[in-house]
């Protein structure tokens, strides 16, 4: 065979295959992965935080005094009214008994004067008596002037003591009073060397340990109410705005990434960070982790809204996207097309809901590869369910 005949066949071999290859491009029918409508999806905001308790407190006692009892630890749980610690107490406890001493006295005084006032009364009706039949026998001068004056003037003394003696028993009875206010000072003051737990809570720290002394006012213990903790998150405020109080949220702790607990938007604060423009939401759990720690990280996906039957499409499959509008590729009729879509929500994994633009009987293209072209043949890897 000649040079040049092997030359024609080489050049001829070579047409053919650019002919092939020409058709397999531009007339072949291309294969691409299409959008499926989904059913009952959830639009979710993503927001890190930590754990935090919401009421947090720390307590001490109201008097000053040397510690001499601790009863509880750093993580042990209290009921309210519970015990927490003692100040030695000898020397109020002998004011309280000084106390209700002195209320016993009162109440001897005011049985002596209550006595007085009845003597005083009986010397009045005797002196009474005397005086009224001095008065009658200085009438029919049986007896002189001077015995009836001297018994008018007996009977105004008695008449006085009587009057000294209801003063000393109002005077008896506001002594028991002040030494009864007295005692419930001193008790008052006695039951203040003991501090109990102001509510059901967690020991959190210990601040104080045997012996010291402590001036009034100054901590003991840290603790926290256990049913007040929390999720407090930071969303950023771009995508904070269709959060509301009530939301279901899915919470995962830091040390626990396998476990999913619920939760819900307990609170939206009112003031964003100016810093970060983020805005500060905190999450209730609705069943409380036996084992928490506070300060831990978490994350939150909370969901804003439940889509019935969005149409979904990746970002990464859209053209030109921006202000919630952008171009996707269609096969409608075995062909591919182009359209400029309107989008909604966005989901966590990138993926954008088709609100407008596209045919109602066209399957969106959610993955692009080479040899889309507008008019050329397609069909779907996979029929998408309706």
């Amino acid at each position: 065979m000649s040079g040049k005949r092997i030359v024609l066949l080489a050049l001829v071999a070579a047409g053919i295959g650019i002919l092939l290859g020409a058709w397999a491009m531009y007339f072949r029918a291309i294969t691409v992965q299409v959008a499926a409508v989904q059913r009952d999806v959830p639009v979710q905001v993503f927001g890190l935080g930590t754990v935090e308790a919401r009421v947090t407190s720390k307590v001490g006692f109201k008097v000053s005094g040397v510690l001499v009892d601790l009863l509880v630890d750093v993580g042990n749980r209290v009921p309210k009214g519970a015990i927490l610690a003692r100040l030695d107490d000898r020397e109020q406890s002998a004011r309280v008994a000084r106390a209700k001493a002195a209320i016993e006295q009162t109440e001897a005084n005011l049985q002596k004067t209550t006595a007085n006032l009845e003597k005083a009364k009986a010397n009045f009706v005797n002196a009474k008596s005397i005086s009224e039949r001095r008065q009658q026998l200085v009438q029919s001068n049986s007896a002189s002037v001077e015995a009836a004056e001297t018994a008018k003037t007996t009977l105004e003394v008695a008449n006085a003591e009587v009057s000294l003696a209801s003063s000393d028993i109002a005077v008896s009875r506001a002594a028991i009073g002040d030494a009864k206010a007295q005692l419930q000072l001193e008790v008052a003051t006695l039951d203040f060397h003991t501090l109990a737990a102001p509510y059901d809570a967690m020991i959190t720290a210990r601040l104080k340990e045997l012996g010291s002394a402590l001036g009034a006012g100054e901590p003991v213990f840290a603790l926290i109410d256990p049913k007040s903790v929390w999720v407090l998150t930071y969303i950023d405020e771009s995508k904070s705005g269709e959060i509301k109080v009530g939301d279901p949220v899915e919470i995962v702790l830091r040390s626990r990434p396998n476990q999913r607990f619920q939760g819900k938007v307990a609170r939206i604060e009112p003031e964003s960070d100016r810093v970060n423009e983020e805005r500060r939401v905190a999450i209730a759990f609705d069943q409380l982790p036996a084992a928490f720690h506070l300060g831990e990280q978490a994350e939150a996906n909370i969901t804003t809204v439940r889509l019935a039957q969005p149409l979904l499409v990746p970002e990464a499959a859209i053209a030109g996207l921006g202000k919630n509008r952008g171009t996707v590729w269609t096969v409608e009729d075995g062909r591919l097309q182009q359209h400029e879509a309107t989008f909604g929500h966005r989901l966590l994994d990138g993926r954008y809901e088709i609100t407008g633009g596209v045919p109602d009987k066209a399957l969106v293209v959610s993955a692009l590869r080479s040899g889309l072209r507008a008019g050329r043949a397609a069909k779907a890897a996979d029929e998408p369910r309706k």
